[in-house]
């Protein structure tokens, strides 16, 4: 299974592909989409067209969305949001589903705590993927998204009987 993450932004939307078999998760791409500076409308077209694109050339069979919660600044909120819904008009266009994790969920899923330091979560996305090098920021934080999508995606079928995870276990 192919996996697109997704870390929205209105400057910088980073994104992350991983191919999942079994238990094995491979790295495929990753990088950022850059809107620029300008008119808002103007600065979400580069960002759908450039999702657009990245889905056309990875195909991926699911995506992942980061949600995002409120910022301090209501206008950056605002502004987050529209690249969120940007991010998943893009997805949804392509006929493919959509999972949303908190920054907690991925954190925790990746790193094992929900309140990791962005250079936490770029050094052990860095060792899940075998990596020569390290991940950018944003990169990193899709790659983290698509993984939590991918150890979560192991577990959908016991959820449905009950089971659930509790602080990494499951309870």
């Amino acid at each position: 299974m192919r996996i697109l993450g997704i870390d929205p932004g209105l400057q910088v939307t980073g994104f992350g592909v991983i191919d999942k078999n079994g238990q094995r998760l491979a790295y495929i791409a990753s990088g950022c989409v850059k809107s620029g500076r300008g008119e808002l409308a103007a600065r979400l077209k580069t960002l759908l067209d450039g999702l657009n694109e990245i889905i056309a050339t990875y195909r991926p069979a699911e995506v992942v969305v980061e949600k995002v919660f409120v910022n301090v600044n209501p206008q950056s909120t605002l502004a987050l949001g529209q690249a969120r819904g940007t991010a998943i008009c893009a997805a949804v266009l392509a006929g493919l589903p959509v999972a949303e994790y908190t920054a907690l969920q991925v954190k925790q899923a990746v790193v094992g705590n929900g309140h990791a330091k962005k250079e936490q979560v770029q050094h052990m996305v860095k060792r899940l993927l075998a990596l020569p090098g390290m991940p950018g920021a944003d990169a990193a934080d899709a790659l983290a998204c698509a993984i939590c999508h991918a150890h979560g995606a192991r577990f959908g079928a016991l959820q449905v009987r009950g089971l659930r995870m509790k602080r990494g276990r499951l309870g």
